[in-house]
């Protein structure tokens, strides 16, 4: 099958992969532009593109993906089908029903549940016990397409959305595999969503992660591994901002906020409403992630000192 790929970050990698791997000729890629990153801001191109060019696969980065120009050139591509994969921007139906066959779209969710920009982040925080990918064909809403193959999987006990991404990244390109298998046999069922079922994971915006330490701390370890390690969960400590990550829950008490313990070893212990919360890792505002112990060391945070 003749497939115009879309994606930018590496959980679209094992999809692309996988699609080579399986034999089908994937025309050309379609990536986000190349964007400053780092302390340089330098123009970096995204994991998808330079996977691409290693691949010797053509690649398209327009800076809006729509127009007739655009569409021109999917055309003079002839794929079959176009598969996307976390690419980062809503596409015009013209687009979508461009290849003959439509498109498809690998979702991190079991939809309808958590349609939207963050539903590995939502799972977590949301404190969900199961999730899974959705192999949908896409029309215009939001993430509301028929659904071609779905598998469910479980959420590990104090598993990280980096971590639970990189699994689901996995697990999705295998599905779209087995997908694509269905619609070649002409065995594929398209299922209409049940809307009424729908719930959503809307994109998170940086005051979105600030903490709050009123929270039970059961509640605090589900935003703090929900939003590891993009954008990080934060507070701020003596008017400037340290992302916190790796987290436990301990029975201390406290006022909310409070630093109870501030150990090299094991790293700082800061009250919640109920509870505690052990935090194991940190990212001080303009430095590296480190462990919470060097960053005790480094004299960066004591006992007595309050997140906010």
């Amino acid at each position: 099958m003749r497939i115009l790929f879309w994606g930018t970050p590496e959980f679209a990698l094992p999809a692309l992969r996988a699609l080579s791997d399986e034999g089908h000729e994937v025309v050309a890629v379609v990536t986000q532009p190349d964007r400053p990153a780092g302390r340089g801001r330098v123009l970096t191109p995204s994991p998808v593109k330079r996977e691409a060019m290693e691949e010797g696969i053509p690649v398209l980065q327009p800076e809006r993906a729509r127009g007739e120009e655009l569409l021109a050139t999917i055309r003079e591509l002839e794929p079959d089908l176009s598969v996307v994969v976390a690419y980062g921007q809503i596409l015009p139906r013209e687009i979508l029903d461009a290849p003959p066959l439509g498109s498809l779209n690998i979702h991190a969710s079991l939809l309808p549940e958590l349609r939207g920009a963050a539903p590995v982040q939502w799972a977590i925080i949301r404190g969900l016990e199961t999730t899974g990918v959705t192999i949908m064909k896409m029309d215009e809403g939001l993430d509301s397409g028929p659904i071609v193959h779905a598998v469910q999987e479980p959420i590990r006990p104090d598993e990280s959305a980096s971590e639970l991404a990189m699994r689901l990244s996995e697990i999705g390109a295998e599905a779209l595999v087995e997908a694509l298998a269905m619609i070649d046999a002409g065995s594929a069922e398209m299922r209409p969503q049940e809307d009424e079922r729908a719930t959503y994971a809307p994109k998170i915006e940086r005051e979105t992660a600030r903490l709050d330490w009123s929270l039970p701390a059961v509640e605090l370890a589900r935003w703090i591994r929900g939003l590891d390690s993009v954008p990080g969960a934060w507070s701020e400590l003596n008017g400037t901002t340290v992302k916190l990550f790796s987290p436990r829950v301990e029975v201390h008490q406290g006022e909310p906020g409070l630093v109870l313990e501030a150990d090299p070893e094991v790293g700082i212990l800061v009250a919640a409403g109920e509870d505690a919360v052990r935090i194991r890792e940190v990212q001080p505002a303009g430095k590296r992630r480190m462990s919470a112990g060097e960053w005790v060391i480094g004299r960066g945070i004591r006992a007595g000192d309050r997140l906010r």
